[in-house]
This record gives C-alpha cells, structure tokens and sequence, in this order.
C-alpha cells in the first residue's frame, strides 16, 4: 500500500513561520512521525512539499497512476484560491483528505472557504500537525479493513 502526503507552498518553512500558529515542528519531523506510522501498517507514504501549483496537480495525477490508495494535502494557501487544484482532485477516482495545522475557520474571513473540501473525502484542521497522523491513520486502517 502506498499514500501520498502533499503539502502546498509555504509548508517547507514550518518550524521558522509564524510559530505561534504553525509550532516548531518541521516538515521533516511530520514526514519521519508519519513514515514510523505508515510502517506499523507495512506501508509506504510518498511525501511531497512544492511552492508551485501545477506541480502539486502533476503529482496528484500521478496519484492516480500509481494507484495509491489516498492523498493527505495540506494545500496551503492554494486551498481558498486554486480551481485548478479543485478540479485535479476531481478528475482522479484516488480519494483525498484535506488538512490544516490551523482551524481555518476562526483565521481571517478569506481563510474560511476551502475551494477543494467538496472533491475531499474529509477535511482536518485545527488539530495541529496530529491532523497528518490522523488523515493517515484513515486511509491504512480503511485499507486494513479496520
């Protein structure tokens, strides 16, 4: 079984960028907690990081091809502005679940609308980096049949 973890521009600067709302966990803490995790499930997890849309839809087409079994994608701020983004998770059967370190909804008012969450299977989001842990957890176990 293999997932794919996505995260959006901006993300590679977790632990340095405004840690009062991100913390000082870095992206490469996430992925070697989510790495361990996905190995109790005898799985594997592709992680990904981009500050450029159009590679964020490559790699979710890819998703497709590869045939993984979900997509975690913290979208960054492509969530409240990118039909584009929108409209991969749309054209491919991989189902995808949208997480957040921060609650979206209680951030300013263009932070509040997700362009992607209706093509999502779920969205995560003011739980804090344990968002990623449990996104993952979703997908293994489902697959598990657990």
């Amino acid at each position: 079984m293999e997932l794919l973890v996505l995260n959006g521009p901006n993300l590679n600067r977790l632990g340095k960028r405004e840690p009062e709302i991100y913390g000082t966990e870095t992206l490469a803490d996430i992925e070697a907690r989510l790495q361990q995790l996905a190995a109790s499930f005898q799985s594997e997890i592709d992680f990904r990081q981009s500050n450029h849309e159009g590679q964020l839809i490559d790699w979710i087409h890819e998703a497709e091809d590869r045939r993984m079994v979900g997509i975690v994608f913290n979208p960054g701020a492509y969530t409240h502005t990118s039909v584009a983004l929108r409209d991969a998770i749309a054209s491919v059967t991989v189902p995808v679940i949208e997480v957040h370190i921060s609650n979206i909804h209680k951030r300013e008012p263009f932070r509040h609308h997700s362009m992607l969450a209706a093509e999502c299977v779920g969205q995560i989001c003011g739980l804090g980096t344990i968002g990623y842990d449990l996104a993952v957890r979703k997908f293994l176990q489902q697959e598990k049949g657990e």
